[in-house]
């Protein structure tokens, strides 16, 4: 008999119970609030599929002001294109606000967008992030092919706006978003309001966009909350990344071995009583400060007292000392930055390097140099330490691959750490967390950390099937993590890692364990590429190829495959060796061989974390 009184399953129940653990009095407001828009959202779209299309179709002509005088509130789609998972986290965040206010709507992944839906959407809300040199996320690929393509429809009477998210050092800053939002006008749709860009800092430009969009649709009734949901997901976390947990440096080991060429580092941090849960697949936050020395280099050339008053990031004032120590972003160089110093410093030279036909001058340029090279080259005389922080971006959080089960260790979170130190235009460079994590905390010091959802890397939900790994240096993080959850939860499915570093003496990171695992059969194989070992250089996408028997196999026997590491080479490397593989083994020609990776992909059987 069902229970009408509580009709949720156990497994609800559970996850409710852990969703209101540590939610404070405001919060369970708004989501009571949120629930009840939700409710009515979700009878208003029962009773608009279940309706005539008399009843329900949009008066030809109407534009998104007149739309809101109307009794019935246009049906919205929020689409979704993200690589890590923030375009997905904001596109949801912009569904609940809708919810709130008064709207009926739905979010869409692209990998799961079809065609023909396009042209039935009336009014559609794009968030989009941009990776690499300019490249949409693995989960738009076949959205952005499609509308490019011949094949896009005509798309008057569509409203739409675009939310675009990048990072301002890449050259190609929000380049996926602002394609997609010409594209569209292109096909004949109106925007609601233009693009919006968003940097790593990104939540006040979200924000505002989101205020724009409702702004836009122009709502005729008091939404169900006077509560606002700003950029964070429904499921409010205790910790984030505005209110970090102090977790405590548990160990700090070495990986690689004497004589090395990198310093790699096993990072277990305490999360024991702090509620943070994680997946394989997901990341850390880690919350770090500037290297000090650097600090002290950068106030010296500008002159400035280090106990001078400044803005903080967080609001109110601070010493600029403490500014840039905890503040702002002090190492990265990035185009707006160069372009409001160049306008401080009146110099025809940085003025020369921003011009758009000197791309490949400025990014030579840029090359190995830090916001000090720019301060030191290029002084301003009379420039207030105020305004010198207003050129900076806050300092972001770095992330790191999780590389360890919450199954198999539910007090602790474990990390691999690729110290960064080199020299460069005689100065030495230092990564801002990892040297932190490395040389900076004392053993039982506490580390600010937060957990980063990635559910676009994410084991298989058949624990019975097959897994290829392709993970070089520290890319192998995350399948840690994943061996781990397999042999906690007791998973049958097959296992196999590929592996590279530099050198198999000093650079093999967790060789015991990847040994234990194929002793005990919990990784059916295990392939190795040490680069630098053999006089002709071997690398993980020719392990691939000299196997591409077996790795055809695996695919055809369901195996889901994942790359983890660097984005700029390395995952191209194999993304093109995987291509060549089912080419070759299937006896497909080279562009059928390139759909059926885009269909692995479609399918979520191609994932990949780079970086």
């Amino acid at each position: 008999m069902i229970n009408l009184g509580n009709p949720l399953t156990i497994a609800q129940q559970e996850a409710l119970a852990r969703l209101m653990e540590g939610i404070t009095p405001e919060q369970t407001a708004w989501i009571g609030g949120y629930m009840a828009g939700f409710a009515a959202s979700q009878q208003a779209r029962s009773l608009h599929n279940s309706a005539s299309p008399a009843l329900v179709a949009t008066p030809e002509g109407l534009d998104s002001v007149a739309i809101a005088q109307s009794e019935e509130k246009p049906e919205i789609t929020v689409l979704f294109g993200s690589q890590t998972g923030n375009a997905e986290k904001l596109a949801r965040a912009m569904l609940s606000r809708l919810i709130v206010n008064g709207f009926s709507g739905h979010v869409e992944g692209m990998g799961n967008y079809k065609a023909a839906q396009l042209k039935r959407d009336r009014h559609l809300l794009v968030v989009v992030s941009t990776y690499g040199e300019g490249d949409p996320p693995d989960n738009a690929l076949g959205f952005h092919e499609f509308l490019f393509s011949k094949k896009a429809p005509q798309l008057e009477g569509t409203h739409f706006s675009v939310l675009a998210l990048g990072d301002s050092s890449y050259e190609h800053f929000c380049k996926t978003g602002h394609d997609i939002d010409e594209r569209l006008v292109e096909l004949g749709a109106s925007r609601l309001l233009p693009c919006v860009e968003c940097d790593v800092d990104y939540e006040e430009a979200a924000e505002a966009w989101m205020d724009g969009v409702l702004a836009s649709l122009k709502p005729t009734h008091k939404p169900q909350t006077d509560s606002v949901l700003k950029t964070e997901s429904v499921l409010v976390k205790a910790y984030s990344k505005k209110n970090p947990y102090p977790a405590r440096l548990l160990t700090n080991q070495a990986l690689t071995g004497r004589g090395s060429s990198k310093d790699v580092r096993h990072i277990e941090l305490s999360i024991a009583d702090s509620g943070l849960t994680y997946e394989p697949g997901d990341s850390l936050g880690v919350v770090a400060n500037n290297w000090p020395q650097r600090v002290a280099e950068l106030i010296e050339p500008l002159g400035f007292n280090s106990h001078a008053n400044v803005p903080s990031a967080t609001g109110g004032e601070t010493s600029l000392e403490q500014a840039l120590l905890k503040d702002y972003e002090i190492t990265t160089l990035t185009r707006p930055f160069l372009e409001k110093y160049a306008k401080l410093a009146e110099s025809t030279e940085l003025a020369h390097l921003l011009k758009e036909d000197n791309k490949a001058q400025l990014r030579e340029y840029l090359v190995g140099r830090e916001i000090i090279d720019v301060v030191r080259e290029y002084p301003v005389p009379g420039l207030a330490a105020s305004q010198f922080v207003s050129l900076l971006r806050k300092l972001q959080p770095r992330q790191y691959s999780i590389a360890s089960s919450y199954k198999a260790n539910p007090d602790e979170v474990h990390l691999t750490v690729a110290v960064v130190r080199y020299e460069s235009h005689g100065l030495v460079r230092q990564g801002v967390a990892s040297t932190f994590l490395a040389e900076r905390v004392e053993e039982d010091g506490l580390v600010p950390v937060f957990v980063e959802d990635n559910p676009n890397f994410r084991l298989p939900q058949n624990p019975d099937t097959p897994i290829i790994m392709v993970g070089p240096g520290t890319g192998v993080a995350p399948f840690r993590a994943f061996m781990e959850e397999r042999e906690t939860i007791g998973a049958k499915g097959k296992n196999w890692l590929i592996f590279g570093d530099r050198n198999f003496n000093t650079d093999f990171l967790y060789q015991r364990e990847w040994l234990e695992h194929r002793n005990n059969g919990l990784l059916t194989r295990l392939d190795v590429a040490f680069s630098r070992d053999t006089d002709e250089k071997v690398y993980v996408q020719h392990r691939l190829m000299e196997n591409s028997r077996e790795v055809y196999s695996w695919l055809q026997e369901g195996a889901h495959f994942y790359v983890c590491g660097d984005a700029q080479r390395m995952a191209a490397d194999v993304h093109d060796a995987l291509i060549q593989v089912v080419a070759k083994e299937s006896g497909q020609p080279h562009e059928s061989a390139i759909e059926t990776i885009k269909a692995l992909q479609a399918n979520k059987r191609y994932q990949r974390d780079i970086y």
